[in-house]
């Protein structure tokens, strides 16, 4: 056996971290380093003991867990798993801004006696753990909104030979994922006129709470899919918990609660076949950071479809795991960082714009009989 791997348990219950230490205490290869009652606590162990991960509770006295962790992140990088309760709407919020403040991930806080609830909750815990303890993280960086709205020229200048007149965003993502969907969507125009739908593996209880994260993030409006919804520009839709998200040729959402595949509900392949067959070359898919290998078959058909493929590059996941099982199969059309990623969507944004803008000319030469060659049409195109 290999070194244990050393976890620093903070919440201000007693019960609470009973539990959550008898739980990881059960694995041979974790290690219980310490226990703290608060953030102020917490910051102090962590310098002291340098844990491999923390598990981080939200509401606590004198220090909350927000600040906790952006002080960590700030003096001694740790990797950081917000345990929180799905129940209580104030903790689905905040857990989001931890994320924000530099933890990984979130996983639920364990209730209730019942037996299988525990197990589910302390497998959840542990594989969670195990994949964190892994990630390299760094200090803290500042705030990057000053990039918002560029558009990088060297994405700009090659378009992979394919349409540029996207109709569709499809993204998937699982651990890492809000951190980078915040990056990308904090980048883009609020008048953004291709809609985009997400799949976002997620603990349940807490997809609701994420898209009103996302919404207060983002010039967008985000909102968890809901039947029948119809897919617009400006509005990113979300999967719910434990739902499969698909789109329609008519450009409307469905939603079932049909068997997982490969042991996801929502699937991202189930997501991605439908964009294949509904928008093929109109569409982009975009599949960011995650464990697993969820999306990459869905991807593979709306690659031969002729739609976009791309996939976020290693150095910038969480966890690579979904981008490389897209990458293996050689079917990305480009690698590229959050950033990146952002500045191609603004550019398709731009290239729709700019359709949509000579068709309302050649509109307006029809039913005005107007003289094109006179009088242009000028409807503010970004150049």
């Amino acid at each position: 056996m290999g070194r244990p791997i050393r976890v620093l348990v903070v919440d201000d219950s007693p019960v609470v971290r009973q539990i959550l230490v008898s739980m990881l205490e059960s694995v041979p290869d974790f290690q219980v380093v310490g226990q703290a009652k608060d953030g102020e606590e917490a910051i102090r162990l962590t310098a002291r003991l340098r844990p491999n991960v923390i598990t981080m509770d939200i509401r606590m006295p004198r220090i909350d867990g927000l600040e906790a962790i952006t002080k960590i992140m700030s003096t001694t990088p740790t990797p950081i798993v917000v345990v929180a309760a799905s129940i209580y709407e104030p903790d689905r919020n905040i857990a989001f801004s931890a994320i924000e403040a530099g933890a990984l991930t979130v996983v639920e806080k364990p209730r209730g006696i019942n037996p299988e609830a525990y197990e589910v909750a302390r497998e959840q815990l542990v594989t969670t753990i195990r994949l964190m303890a892994d990630v390299q993280v760094v200090t803290l960086r500042p705030d990057r909104r000053s990039s918002a709205a560029r558009l990088d020229r060297i994405v700009v200048e090659d378009a992979f030979g394919k349409s540029t007149q996207i109709e569709l965003i499809a993204i998937a993502a699982s651990t890492g994922g809000p951190g980078a969907l915040r990056e990308i969507f904090r980048q883009l125009p609020g008048d953004l006129v291709i809609p985009i739908v997400v799949v976002q593996h997620i603990t349940s209880g807490f997809a609701q709470g994420f898209a009103q994260w996302l919404d207060g993030e983002t010039a967008l409006h985000v909102a968890l899919a809901q039947e029948g919804d119809r897919l617009v520009g400006g509005r990113v839709l979300i999967a719910p918990d434990d739902t499969h998200l698909t789109v329609t040729p008519g450009g409307i959402v469905r939603l079932d609660h049909s068997d997982p595949v490969r042991g996801q509900r929502p699937s991202a392949t189930c997501l991605f076949n439908s964009v294949a067959y509904a928008y093929g070359s109109a569409s982009v898919g975009i599949v960011l950071t995650g464990m697993g290998d969820d999306g990459a078959e869905g991807l593979e058909k709306l690659q031969q479809v002729g739609g976009h493929v791309v996939a976020q590059d290693e150095e910038s996941c969480v966890v690579f795991g979904m981008p490389k099982a897209v990458i293996d199969r050689r079917i990305v059309d480009r690698i590229m960082t959050p950033e990146k990623i952002a500045s191609l969507l603004i550019y398709f944004d731009h290239q729709r714009k700019a359709k949509q803008s000579k068709k309302e000319c050649n509109d307006l030469d029809l039913d005005l009989d107007l003289d094109l060659d006179k009088e242009p049409c000028k409807l503010g195109v970004a150049e």
